[in-house]
């Protein structure tokens, strides 16, 4: 119980700067929609090169924020010195990087459409390049469970950079995408200066040998890395490549990145439980009630983001009102977007059998499988349905990629899931959808979201009935155990 409580403490000071830093950026999206015409296609480019970057960013962290909780955990191993290996080893990728990107950015920028824009391309490879020496620090920092200082930094680098995008767009009229660019450069590099410090206080001691080790579960990892990122972002890459329209396709794509953002809320959570939860499950392997607790963290996790998705499913009417109106035709693929979200967290959940026992391929294989199927439905299916392609592509994709993962660890590495109690949650979900949806089109929007908004107490009222009795809240819990 006492790890689960820190969890949940870890959890609310990562969500901080993952929720409500995300509430923050969007405040950009009706920025960008609003400023940045739809036909213009800018905000269609920038969701294009922002998905590059993704892919890019987890090439060149290498798997190695996992691997570094994995052996700074290990009794034998020197925190810093696994630190010191990690971030060198990134370090040399980094640099490797930007050399070929600054030698060859004229072929790569024709290649990828940018020809008559390259310095997009150089501007966010010294982005991704920042990112990736930065991922190593924040890893350590939540290795030495210091999470208030972690999400002061996340924190701060979205409150300047919304403010250095406010200025540009409303105050100086600067609506080019070449400024998002531009801003996340300056951004990224400040927020970089910060971690100096911290990099003079570590005892700096390089080990070949435990590089070797290292890579050797690392390398898994990376095209677990990759395989999971491409789920995430192959059809923004993808979309630009086979749509049959080439003149439309960077304003669909924008149509779909915008509502997109809506649907982010969920890999917020998914992010924060992430956060909090990998450090601990690497600490809690050598419990002997590893097992329970697992399950326990998989159902609380459901719990919650089927309560997310109920909340934005259901006050769809009021959160439309974050983009602008050109960008709306695309809502109906939130929805999708977020079942999908939610696969994503499961099969992170399901992901740690093979990493405790440093099975660390079998993730590769699933998510490698997974990828598989979403390019297929992709490459098939956009260039007759669009971006609604796309979100089905991820449901397939994760959908995939978790089977196969519960299949095999169920045989592998088995965990007492509460089967029984995530179904309930699932099926309750699952009604409370269904209402919204076929009552949503026939009623006024008051009325949609007064019914909406019944659903979704009702579902929280089965999970304080279910699992989470008031009596156990902090706060709370004191004024009903006196009654």
């Amino acid at each position: 119980m006492a790890n689960l409580k820190s969890l949940a403490k870890d959890t609310a000071i990562y969500g901080l700067s993952s929720i409500v830093g995300r509430f923050l950026n969007y405040l950009l999206v009706p920025l960008y929609t609003h400023y940045m015409p739809k036909e213009s296609g800018d905000y269609g480019i920038s969701t294009n090169v922002y998905a590059y970057t993704a892919l890019i960013l987890v090439l060149l962290t290498f798997g190695m924020e996992t691997t570094l909780f994995r052996f700074a955990n290990d009794e034998k191993a020197k925190p810093d010195t696994v630190f010191t290996t990690a971030f060198a080893t990134v370090g040399s990728l980094t640099v490797l990087f930007l050399l070929l990107v600054f030698g060859f950015i004229t072929p790569i920028s024709s290649a990828l459409g940018y020809a008559e824009h390259p310095e997009y391309l150089t501007m966010m490879a010294v982005v991704v390049g920042l990112d990736a020496l930065q991922a190593i620090p924040f890893c350590y920092l939540r290795f030495q469970k210091r999470a208030v200082r972690f999400a002061s930094l996340k924190l701060l680098f979205i409150l300047l950079n919304i403010g250095l995008n406010l200025l540009y767009f409303v105050w100086l009229g600067k609506t080019s995408v070449f400024y998002v660019f531009f801003i996340n450069l300056l951004c990224t590099a400040f927020i970089t200066l910060f971690f100096i410090p911290d990099l003079f206080r570590i005892r700096w001691h390089f080990d070949g040998q435990l590089l070797r080790q290292m890579l050797s579960y690392s390398w898994p990892i990376l095209i677990l890395g990759i395989a999971g990122i491409l789920n995430q972002v192959a059809d923004k890459i993808l979309f630009p490549l086979v749509y049959p329209d080439e003149a439309e396709a960077n304003v669909q794509l924008g149509v779909y990145g915008g509502c997109v953002k809506i649907a982010m809320i969920m890999a917020m959570i998914t992010q924060a439980f992430r956060f909090a939860y990998e450090p601990i499950v690497f600490a809690k392997n050598k419990d002997a009630d590893k097992t329970e607790y697992y399950a326990s963290a998989m159902k609380y996790f459901l719990i919650f983001t089927l309560l997310a998705f109920l909340c934005v499913v259901g006050w769809m009417p009021l959160l439309q009102y974050i983009i602008g109106e050109d960008y709306r035709e695309g809502l109906g693929v939130v929805p999708i977007v977020m079942v999908a979200e939610i696969m994503m967290g499961v099969y992170f959940n399901l992901s740690f059998w093979y990493k405790l026992i440093d099975k660390t391929i079998y993730g590769a294989w699933f998510s490698l499988a997974g990828c598989a199927v979403l390019f297929l439905v992709n490459i098939l299916f956009i260039p007759e349905y669009g971006y609604w392609a796309c979100a089905w592509g991820g449901v397939a994709g994760y959908g995939t990629a978790m089977v196969l993962s519960y299949i095999v660890g169920q045989q592998k590495n088995p965990i007492p899931y509460p089967m029984k109690d995530i179904s309930v949650y699932v099926l309750a979900a699952a009604c409370a959808f269904c209402v919204m949806y076929f009552t949503g089109s026939r009623l006024p929007e008051w009325g949609a979201l007064a019914v909406n908004t019944v659903l979704i107490v009702a579902f929280l009222a089965v999970i304080v009935k279910r699992d989470l009795p008031l009596s156990s809240l902090p706060v709370v819990g004191k004024i009903f155990s006196k009654k």
